[in-house]
């Protein structure tokens, strides 16, 4: 069967990919000017995510779902949401939590590092999601536009495989072009998450007093992640989709800012006493 992409498609997945670099990079480069941060920080963020969710997140989705129980977690849309979110809201917030307490200990002076570090960790997300998948879309594309769908599938013996590719295939050549854009709306609202969860987590690591603050990003985290594919397995509009999400988003950012906000203000004062008694 042929295939046509059309050219405005892969435009606008060159776009996407492109801003899979910059919105990360702008963040890294706002937040360095501005809170005076290492952009090590930033780069332990990229780290972490790929440690803890694109390896031992992974290996484990890869053992639960393949078991019996992981049958039946998939075969429930409210179990299969439940367990995604929780994985991915244990895994992400259990790897911040771990290098705010260690790596970053000693930078607990400076609250911009929460804010470099969650670029790192959200930004590397958005170039995985981003920019990594739409290189393999356009090329894939290209390859379709040349009429070389067969070369694509030749080596490919396992039915299962070939039926996921022509899947994509039929992805790439059915999808309206300006909805390859909205994966661009939804990247931005998942970053200012993490951001704001890195937030709530320093704060959790920084003062013992606050340590609750790690377990309520691990919910806030699987709330959101759970509440999206819900959605999105029912089939409402993308639209709808994203506008939760921004809500969502928009409450986390509220919380983190509260957090920071009454935190320097305890700081204030406490430098206000200090310098009293002295």
């Amino acid at each position: 069967m042929d295939y046509s992409v059309p050219i405005l498609s892969i435009v606008f997945m060159a776009v996407v990919a492109m801003l899979g670099i910059v919105i990360p990079v702008v963040l890294l480069l706002v937040f360095r000017k501005k809170y005076k941060t290492n952009i090590l920080a930033f780069f332990i963020g990229c780290a972490v995510f790929i440690v803890f969710a694109l390896i031992i997140e992974a290996i484990l989705h890869r053992l639960i779902l393949s078991s019996a129980i992981g049958l039946k977690i998939q075969g429930n849309i409210w179990l299969f949401a439940v367990y995604g979110g929780l994985m991915a809201g244990i895994f992400e917030e259990t790897g911040r939590f771990t290098v705010f307490k260690t790596l970053l200990r000693k930078k607990s002076g400076n609250d911009g590092y929460a804010l470099m570090y969650g670029a790192g960790h959200g930004g590397f997300e958005a170039f995985y999601l981003l920019t990594v998948s739409m290189i393999s879309y356009i090329s894939m594309a290209v390859m379709l536009n040349a009429g070389m769908s067969g070369t694509v599938t030749a080596g490919v013996t396992d039915e299962m495989a070939r039926k996921t590719l022509e899947a994509t295939f039929t992805f790439l050549a059915n999808t309206p072009p300006a909805s390859f854009l909205m994966s661009i709306v939804e990247r931005m609202a998942a970053v200012a998450l993490h951001i704001s969860l890195s937030v709530l987590v320093w704060f959790a690591a920084k003062d013992k007093g606050r340590f609750w603050l790690y377990p309520l990003a691990v919910i806030l985290h699987a709330v959101v992640d759970a509440a999206v594919i819900i959605m999105a397995r029912n089939g409402l509009n993308v639209w709808i989709i994203e506008a939760v999400l921004y809500v969502m988003t928009a409450c986390c950012i509220i919380v983190a800012r509260i957090v920071w906000k009454k935190s320097v203000s305890e700081q204030v004062n406490h430098s206000i006493i200090n310098e009293a008694g002295v």
